[in-house]
């Protein structure tokens, strides 16, 4: 009985919304959920723990796209393997892309690590940049403010509540930039390794230093030689701090770990990823807190 009711709350909430989106990761839901308050009903396709390069292009999330109104993606090629058979298998004709149901977040970011010559003896590289941006909260009210302008455009009868959502937002996520910009400012130059060039925005936002990458390519496993080699490297850099993100194997970090000295530590890169980030804010105080703990 409780399962029911919980599906009828569900649909009345379907069919009130003003808006129905949909969404490629839990962070976009997440920042789309605090501009567009009650008048969206949001759909994420993908979960926060895994690997956000790929995605089981499922029948479910194919319906899912098919009744969207808006779709926001993370875009600069994160979702270039899953994305566009959903949208073509849709059959929704207002979210393609270049329509104004079609949202993508990167152009509003100024993408890092773009690559000189793209070649597949470069590893899975992105043409377009490192589109992991969502890891540096500075580039949040940014994004706020580019769906706050979709919305407005799809609903103007609402733009004035997603114009002030976003205000609202982003004047609390003001004081959060200060709180973590404090607590990071202690571990500013410090050494680390990651297993995926998943972090780099938020390295170069707090000024720690990355010498080096578990694997030795873009989605290429690490060799017993590069594993070695990288441990050589961080006891010649002295360095202390491994992040693990929590799609890829552990195995290998927890042997440099224990072979070099250096502390291994699960690293959050989305909403949901890991329990304690369960919010927006609370996916950057994960963050923080795993960085600068002892």
């Amino acid at each position: 009985m409780k399962k029911i009711i919980l599906i009828v709350f569900a649909l009345q909430n379907f069919l009130l919304a003003d808006i129905n989106v949909a969404v490629s990761y839990p962070f976009i839901a997440a920042l789309t959920q605090k501009v567009g308050g009650e008048h969206v009903e949001i759909t994420t396709l993908a979960k926060g723990n895994w690997d956000p390069h790929f995605v089981v292009a499922r029948p479910s999330l194919i319906h899912q796209v098919s009744r969207a109104d808006l779709l926001i993606i993370n875009g600069a090629g994160l979702e270039i393997g899953w994305m566009p058979p959903l949208i073509r298998q849709s059959h929704n004709r207002h979210i393609q892309s270049g329509t104004k149901g079609f949202l993508d977040l990167s152009q509003f970011v100024d993408l890092i690590n773009k690559p000189v010559a793209v070649s597949r003896a470069n590893g899975d590289i992105h043409p377009d940049g490192n589109p992991h941006y969502s890891t540096d909260p500075y580039i949040m009210p940014t994004l706020a403010d580019a769906i706050a302008s979709r919305l407005a455009l799809l609903d103007p009868d609402n733009a004035s509540s997603y114009r002030s959502n976003a205000d609202t937002f982003k004047k609390g996520w003001e004081e959060n930039l200060v709180r973590w910009e404090k607590a990071m400012a202690g571990v500013k130059g410090k050494k680390l390794i990651q297993y995926h060039e998943l972090f780099n925005y938020f390295l170069k936002r707090y000024d720690l230093v990355s010498v080096g990458n578990i694997e030795p390519l873009p989605g290429i496993n690490p060799s017993s030689r590069h594993t070695l080699e990288l441990i050589k490297l961080m006891k010649a850099e002295n360095v202390t701090l491994i992040l693990q993100d929590v799609y890829h194997s552990p195995k290998t970090a927890r042997y440099i770990a224990e072979k070099s000295g250096a502390k291994e530590i699960l690293m959050p890169h989305d909403v949901h990823a890991v329990h304690e980030a369960d919010t927006l804010a609370h996916l950057y105080d994960t963050m923080v807190e795993r960085v600068t703990q002892p």
